[in-house]
């Protein structure tokens, strides 16, 4: 199959780095997004992208996305936050995407206010720039949805959903790709199973969320891009279609809002 993992993070460990592209090449993986969020995962990620650059017959070809995530929002000076854009500005010839970012209020509310800031002064950027975004959101639907229309922005993709089929619904009329991860193999995850049958052919993305979220069979192990392979099997029983024509649909997905 030819795999094309949308959301994988990295450490910043070469030797680690270099192992798993080796076993994400292997098994199929021919490109994966190697994603951002915090000062350390861009770092990170640009290491995994110049690992790749430098042994292409030996790891997928790694697209960057740089951003500054949800959590990064109460790390900045308030009450009038500075947000460190320069590794996005300074990459921007190598970089696919902002991300990743977003909003996710069940575990911080209380800084609701401040994420909503970040998130919507990453889309001006985005804009600025012009990239797609890769959006976290979770127990944020309605602050989500009020930031991207406040920001008139429709390009990119909501990584790892978790959602509603309404919310999904909303979110596609607004342009937005949907990613499903590993955990649509999960028992418990019909909601995720309902949405991935949902959505359409030319929206559907798939990704690891790597190294969290490792889907069954895999359950228990530290997940890696390698491990896109069984979220693409189960995906294409979902959706009643072979395993290689599923992972040639989303990744045709995948290079058109990458741009690659």
């Amino acid at each position: 199959m030819n795999l094309f993992d949308t959301h994988a993070h990295f450490q910043e460990d070469r030797l680690k780095t270099t192992e798993t592209l080796t076993r994400a090449r292997a098994a199929g993986v021919t490109q994966l997004t190697a994603v951002g969020g915090s000062p350390e995962l861009n770092r990170a990620a640009i290491l995994a992208s110049d690992i790749a650059a430098s042994s292409p017959t030996n790891a997928p070809r790694v697209h960057l996305a740089l951003g500054l995530d949800r959590d990064q929002a109460a790390a900045a000076d308030c009450p009038c936050p500075r947000y460190d854009f320069s590794p996005m500005i300074d990459n921007r010839s190598r970089i696919a995407a902002i991300g990743e970012i977003g909003l996710d209020f069940h575990y911080a509310p209380e800084t609701s206010k401040i994420q909503c800031d970040l998130f919507a002064a990453q889309l001006e950027l985005a804009k600025k720039l012009g990239l797609p975004v890769v959006i976290h959101t979770r127990d944020a639907d309605d602050a989500t949805l009020g930031v991207l229309d406040e920001n008139d922005f429709h390009n990119g993709i909501i990584h790892c959903f978790t959602g509603s089929v309404p919310f999904e619904r909303q979110l596609l009329d607004r342009g937005f790709m949907i990613s499903i991860s590993g955990i649509v193999t999960f028992r418990a995850a019909e909601n995720v199973r309902e949405a991935a049958r949902y959505a359409p052919d030319d929206r559907l993305l798939v990704e690891t969320d790597s190294p969290f979220l490792a889907p069954v069979p895999m359950r228990g192990s530290e997940n890696e891009p390698a491990f896109v392979a069984h979220t693409v099997r189960f995906l294409a029983e979902q959706r009643q279609t072979a395993p290689e024509k599923l992972a040639t649909l989303t990744t045709a997905n995948a290079e058109r809002i990458f741009a690659c």
